[in-house]
């Protein structure tokens, strides 16, 4: 006996200027599970997911939800339709409390029929949020004062409310990435939530690159590529090298380009000692054209040490040579004039300036060479110099003035690393570097590493994904309470073995 999906999107199809975003698609949802869709960056899901959020309209499509043929002509007739969408950027009101956020666009509780009876009103927001788990954020505080991922659990929290007088309780949770802003624990919280839905009976469709999760809470995955389906499978079903090779065409071996050049026996970064308020007797060389990575727990210091060494911990004490060169105590202009480069763990908000063309961004740490007599930018030799890193980083975008904030993930990750190209280095340090972009991207990106050895950069690559470091590195350092701990050759390492180290387990 077969049961009814609780909502189904047959023969999908939209086209922008000709060219198909979505190629007869489809997508079946079934009542109380957890469904993964997946696909690289321009395969297709923001569209189908914005065709069911009623903001675009299909070509083509078939909706039904409950075995009933619906029309979603618009926001507001998903809404009534039960459909909630859970979008990176969260559509909360920061001055407000939790508990006035989560009675937006409902009648506050009334005291004389006239007064807000805030008592009641924080009683309700008290239970509600009890309903998921999430009784740790206090509803008088105010949304500016929680953290990304509580701001999320807050707005997932108000569908609980349901739906007023404009439609109906919420029947599917649609999150976007969900997790691309999140810590480690606020990550932990949401799939608890997520949980506790599915076991309300609720449905969740969870868009996701990051493919440990999916495998971890989802029942079902969907694989979009080039706007059609590739496949829907349980995830009982499925695994990692499986749902990359749906997503990109390629196996799993492909995913980590082989090393092309030989690590050389020239010492190019010597860390003799380097020593802050956090950081304890850090040792450790890189050779040219070696990448060495930094594996280790939250908190374990990974991003201290790259800070600490691209000279932005003043309180730092150093004693760490470049080709020999004692780089004595300096700041990040410096370290950047030393030909060391750095990519940042947070790239929206520490590598570009979203606003800015992709032009500025590339070129900002390096003015004083484009400029005539130091006061007039010389715009052609700054255009040239962005399109040929461009080229080299495989950026797509519209052009060289394109905004930085319109790019999707990955390219703005590129951007990143066209300025570090800019800068020629001779060591590379790199902060979680495929962080919040898709399969296809992160496979360019790793080809640009390579690359870059290749040519005799010496490269520091701290990762939380374990993979990537077995992957990509010649050597790993383990950190553990901001010192190393261990050194590993990552030729033969199991990636259950790393991750012991990284609980300091001993060798």
């Amino acid at each position: 006996m077969t049961t009814t999906p609780l909502l189904s999107i047959h023969h999908a199809t939209k086209r922008y200027a000709g060219v198909h975003a979505l190629r007869d698609a489809a997508l079946v949802l079934e009542r109380g599970e957890v469904h993964a869709l997946m696909g690289e960056n321009g395969a297709g899901k923001s569209t189908l997911i914005k065709i069911l959020a009623g903001v675009v309209a299909p070509d083509v499509a078939e909706i039904y939800l409950n075995g009933q043929p619906i029309q979603i002509g618009n926001a507001a007739a998903a809404f009534a339709h039960g459909l909630r969408f859970i979008h990176q950027e969260l559509t909360v009101v920061p001055q407000l409390s939790v508990a006035e956020n989560l009675f937006l666009g409902r009648p506050y509780p009334k005291r004389l029929g006239l007064l807000v009876d805030w008592h009641a009103l924080n009683r309700a927001a008290t239970a509600t949020l009890a309903r998921l788990g999430i009784d740790h954020i206090n509803p008088r505080r105010k949304i500016a004062r929680l953290s990304p991922g509580d701001q999320m659990l807050v707005k997932i929290a108000a569908t609980l409310l349901g739906a007023g007088e404009n439609g109906q309780a919420a029947q599917l949770y649609v999150m976007d990435e969900p997790t691309a802003a999140l810590t480690g624990v606020e990550s932990e919280r949401l799939f608890r939530v997520i949980a506790e839905l599915k076991a309300q009976g609720r449905t969740v469709l969870y868009v996701s690159h990051r493919i440990d999760e999916v495998l971890r809470i989802c029942d079902r995955v969907t694989v979009l590529r080039d706007g059609a389906t590739v496949a829907s499978k349980t995830i009982a079903e499925t695994n990692q090298r499986e749902i990359i090779q749906m997503m990109t065409g390629r196996t799993m071996a492909q995913v980590y380009p082989p090393a092309t050049g030989a690590v050389g026996n020239e010492v190019r970064l010597d860390v003799r000692k380097l020593t802050s308020g956090k950081l304890r007797d850090i040792a450790f060389q890189v050779h040219a054209g070696e990448i060495v990575g930094v594996a280790g727990l939250a908190g374990a210091g990974t991003t201290d040490l790259l800070r600490a060494l691209m000279g932005a911990d003043p309180q730092a004490i150093r004693d760490v040579r470049l080709d020999g060169v004692d780089q004595g105590k300096l700041d990040p202009a410096q370290a950047w004039a030393n030909m060391l480069a750095y990519v940042p763990q947070e790239r929206r908000s520490q590598g570009l300036v979203l606003t800015r063309a992709i032009r500025d961004n590339v070129t900002m740490p390096h003015l004083s060479g484009l400029s005539v007599g130091g006061l007039l930018l010389n715009r052609p030799k700054e255009a040239a110099l962005t399109t040929t890193v461009g080229k080299q980083v495989q950026l797509k975008a519209n052009n060289i003035r394109q905004p930085a904030y319109q790019l999707s993930g990955g390219n703005q990750q590129k951007v990143v690393f066209a300025r570090a190209l800019a800068n020629r280095p001779k060591v590379l340090l790199l902060d979680e570097p495929t962080r919040g972009v898709d399969v296809g991207a992160k496979y360019e990106i790793y080809t640009l590493i390579r690359a870059m050895s290749a040519e005799g950069v010496a490269v520091l690559m701290a990762s939380s994904d374990l993979s990537e470091l077995l992957g990509m590195c010649d050597r790993i350092l383990v950190m553990v309470e901001h010192q190393i701990v261990a050194t590993v050759g990552a030729e033969g390492l199991t990636q259950e073995r790393l991750l012991g180290l990284c609980y300091g387990q001993r060798e």
